[in-house]
């Protein structure tokens, strides 16, 4: 009986460090855009900058928010451009949908709708690791509202074996629960820097990098099984969802790592080019997953160079409907003089 009050008397304390950690974290790290809601939920994103090509859309992955671009890409993309970033539901300061899990379909349409009430039509989507996944979605749900897509280390395919041991744990009824609510902040606090080290390997991990990126968000109870249960789904749904990405006919830009042991290209991007008619792909030396922070200037490049593409295009199709007009308006008349 002693034995079992101790138990309880561990767990009630580890329980309300939980919430010490996460009120702190939460004040550390408070939210640093605005909030709409779509279908009753309460999305949270930032939204900055201006410019004459499509707006960029920036959706972080697993274990993450959208402090993550904040500390790399964000700013320095924004000089040129609209550049919104996003909470994906159930992260960072986004509220998530009860009831069965939002697979990237799902969440692909609760971003759609953010976008819609902020009027941006043909946005170029830009998706790190997880939101591969809902980037390749939203072009197959809404294949007329986007002008392309960038990937960042994008989860495309199916991979063989499972997740880690706690995201299957977190799926236990009640036990995930009690295991979210009480260990996940002390033990996950102690382990958080080796996890982004392996995280950015063989890269280094850029000084104060936990503390722009507020990773220590993802610890917070909802937030963890939220993120554990995105982890256990996903490879179950890009195994049907890679069924179609022939039919994916907007622009693709792949940018990949060559060490990136998490989302090896050989079975993402590289499958996924093989199946989408309009793909490029760049692969990055000597670089693992998170690769925008490495090579942070470049990726930038990139994306701004893939976008005047995009801006261009439309310019390039009205030229040749210009000239097609003008050859139809002229034949007439030379058969007419034939004749």
């Amino acid at each position: 009986m002693i034995g079992l009050l101790a138990i309880v008397c561990v767990f009630v304390l580890l329980a309300l460090v939980t919430l010490w950690g996460k009120s702190r974290t939460q004040a550390q790290f408070p939210p640093q855009g605005s909030f709409l809601e779509v279908d009753g939920l309460r999305l949270h994103y930032r939204d900055a900058g201006s410019g004459a090509g499509p707006v960029l859309v920036l959706i972080h992955g697993a274990s993450s928010n959208l402090r993550d671009f904040s500390a790399s890409i964000f700013d320095p993309l924004s000089e040129n451009h609209r550049v919104i970033a996003i909470d994906r539901p159930g992260h960072g300061y986004s509220e998530r949908p009860d009831g069965a899990w939002p697979d990237p379909g799902r969440q692909a349409a609760l971003v759609h709708g953010l976008l819609q009430q902020l009027e941006i039509k043909d946005p170029i989507l830009v998706g790190h690791s997880w939101s591969g996944s809902l980037v390749l979605a939203y072009l197959l749900a809404f294949p007329a509202d986007a002008a392309g897509a960038v990937l960042l280390a994008g989860a495309t395919h199916p991979w063989a074996g499972g997740v880690a041991w706690y995201n299957d744990l977190a799926g236990v009824p009640l036990l995930g629960e009690l295991f979210a609510r009480t260990l996940v902040y002390p033990l996950g606090s102690q382990t958080l820097e080796s996890a982004v080290a392996s995280v950015f390997a063989p890269n280094p991990v850029p000084a104060h990098y936990s503390q722009s990126t507020g990773v220590g968000l993802s610890l917070r109870p909802g937030v963890f099984l939220a993120n554990a249960e995105d982890a256990r789904g996903l490879s179950q749904f890009l195994a049907r969802q890679s069924r179609h990405y022939g039919d994916i006919r907007r622009p693709l830009l792949l940018l990949t790592g060559e060490d990136d042991a998490i989302v090896p290209a050989w079975n993402h991007s590289a499958r996924l080019a093989r199946q989408a008619p309009n793909t490029e792909q760049v692969t990055f030396a000597a670089t693992g997953h998170a690769l925008h922070h490495a090579h942070g200037a470049r990726v930038v490049a990139l994306i701004e160079d893939f976008s005047r593409r995009q801006r261009e295009r439309p310019r390039l199709a009205d030229s040749k409907a210009a000239d097609n007009a003008a050859t139809l308006i002229a034949a007439p008349k030379a058969t007419l003089g034939a004749d």
